[in-house]
């Protein structure tokens, strides 16, 4: 009795408090099965079942779908709320002769049915059974009865943690990415594991956002803690970092500013943080780290590797800067970004734990064509990879006590044919210019259609940076998944959209280019800015 009281008392979940009842109760009885079973709403649910063959688990499975007035035994146990207790299966067919059939498949052959009442209502019963038959001593039904009391409280907590714990994980699941774009620089796949014990839900995300110019940023993140608390301050960083994210701002600016909300939330919150973006004109890869686990990236030729960076502390500790790292990337290489709760373990640190996926990633990479560029099926590889890396890292996740997140990306680069530039005098003949470049490249790539459009587009562009701009002016054309024109200044003055009044003879300019593209906007480098603008390809409009 003592023995299954400490367990139940440490039992959290519905499947918890069925383990420690078959571990505690079955032996000492010399019980070989037992069922759970839960009540609501006038049906029942299985809870857990330990010792019935599979196929037999499967009829009590659909319990869920019929009436409690279908299971008359257990209708009467709890209507009665009394033990009832069955020798053998012919004094089980004597009083319910309807239940032939089930007996007929049924390995058992004595019972003990106990209600499962718990602040003075019925919620459940739990059933023990034996594969031989058996009398019960008054001893054994008193003692029954009594563990019958301990196993409905444990229960009754134990199903308000489950449901509590659906809600998370539904919150979980809803600030998350229902799916990863498809994008024209990278093809990904992702995973969120929650915790196997304790409380499941925990603050790791992932994220995929295009950024202009084809340019995408791969984002993974870890708030420190488990709950609903962690999962809704999770969700205001993700949303936090896509705000960011559109304003093009860099690695390091980026997380210097969502270490500043991170702040602002209390000494209490701190969270890791990875964010990159790929370029997939130049294949350059900047990224930045606050306290996180490294990206790994695995080469075309299957070597795997892990930049050798040192992390920022974790956003809420420290003031910034961050530092960004950058490296250029071989074509078609892989990019992987975990969180501590994939590599890290009780019995494992972390760097046992990249080093187990490093192993992972080089054996899969050798075994499977990756980087095949149009390859048809890529997503589905992704997938697969995947599931293997967590299924060789997270082997049980029944033990573990941290979720994890896991985002791979496949990168592709921009052919050398689909990308333009010309670099223009800093003079009012760079307009004039830059509409006849446009004109003859589009023509080169079949954009007959868009000729016009994008003319006026460069047209304006231009003109604007000959007049409120300085420094070197160029133009850039990339032929993608849409038509994308980008004009380069020196000067790091914004670009807004000014409401000119009808006597005015400027100050349109701005409103004729948001009105001709899909997007536009502004980023910005070391030495001036880009103003770009996105255009759909003809057979888009």
């Amino acid at each position: 009795m003592s023995e299954l009281t400490a367990a139940l008392a440490e039992a959290l979940t519905s499947r918890d408090v069925v383990r420690a009842v078959a571990d505690h109760v079955l032996p000492p009885f010399g019980a070989d099965g037992l069922g759970v079973y839960a009540f609501e709403g006038y049906r029942m649910h299985v809870v857990g079942l330990v010792g019935y063959p599979q196929g037999y688990q499967g009829y009590w499975s659909r319990l869920r779908e019929l009436p409690l007035t279908s299971q008359p035994i257990i209708a009467d146990v709890l209507r009665a709320g009394t033990p009832l207790f069955v020798e053998t299966k012919a004094a089980l067919l004597r009083r319910y002769p309807e239940m032939v059939g089930l007996t007929a498949t049924s390995p058992k052959n004595a019972w003990a049915f106990l209600p499962l009442i718990a602040s003075g209502r019925a919620i459940g019963c739990c059933v023990v059974s034996f594969s031989r038959p058996r009398s019960f001593s008054e001893e054994e039904r008193t003692l029954l009865t009594a563990l019958s009391g301990l196993v409905a409280q444990a229960l009754e907590r134990a199903r308000l943690y489950d449901a509590e714990h659906v809600r998370a994980q539904e919150l979980q699941r809803g600030l998350l990415p229902r799916t990863l774009p498809g994008l024209p620089a990278v093809r990904a796949a992702a995973r969120y594991l929650p915790a196997g014990r304790g409380e499941a839900v925990g603050g790791d995300w992932y994220d995929l956002i295009p950024l202009s110019a084809d340019r995408v940023a791969m984002v993974i993140g870890d708030v420190m803690g488990h709950g609903i608390t962690e999962a809704a301050t999770m969700g205001r960083l993700r949303t936090a970092v896509r705000t960011l994210a559109d304003l093009e701002m860099p690695p390091d600016e980026l997380l210097s500013h969502l270490n500043d909300l991170v702040s602002d939330l209390g000494d209490d919150y701190y969270a890791t943080c990875l964010y990159a973006i790929f370029d997939p004109v130049t294949r350059i890869c900047r990224f930045s780290l606050a306290g996180h686990p490294p990206p790994v990236f695995v080469h075309p030729d299957g070597t795997v590797h892990i930049p050798d960076v040192a992390p920022d502390p974790p956003l809420g500790a420290v003031t910034p800067p961050f530092e960004t790292h950058e490296l250029r990337l071989p074509a078609e290489s892989l990019v992987v970004l975990c969180t501590d709760g994939l590599i890290e373990s009780a019995t494992r640190d972390a760097d046992q734990g990249l080093a187990q996926l490093l192993h992972t990633l080089a054996q899969a990479a050798a075994r499977t064509p990756y980087f095949q560029k149009d390859r048809d099926d890529d997503a589905g590889r992704l997938e697969e990879l995947c599931d293997t890396v967590t299924s060789v890292l997270l082997p049980d996740r029944e033990q573990t006590d941290d979720d994890a997140a896991l985002l791979i990306a496949h990168t592709r680069s921009t052919a050398t044919e689909d990308v333009a530039t010309c670099s223009f005098p800093h003079d009012p003949q760079a307009a004039w210019q830059a509409r006849e470049y446009v004109r003859k490249q589009l023509a080169a790539w079949g954009l007959d259609d868009l000729i016009i459009t994008t003319e006026l587009l460069a047209s304006e562009l231009v003109g604007n940076a000959i007049r409120h701009a300085k420094g070197p002016l160029s133009l850039r054309l990339l032929h993608s998944r849409s038509l994308i024109c980008e004009v380069y200044d020196g000067s790091l003055t914004t670009p807004r959209i000014r409401r000119a009044a009808y006597t005015d003879e400027g100050g349109r300019g701005l409103q004729l280019v948001a009105a001709l593209s899909r997007r536009w906007g502004a980023r910005y480098h070391h030495d001036g800015k880009c103003i770009w603008t996105e255009q759909g390809l003809p057979h888009e409009c």
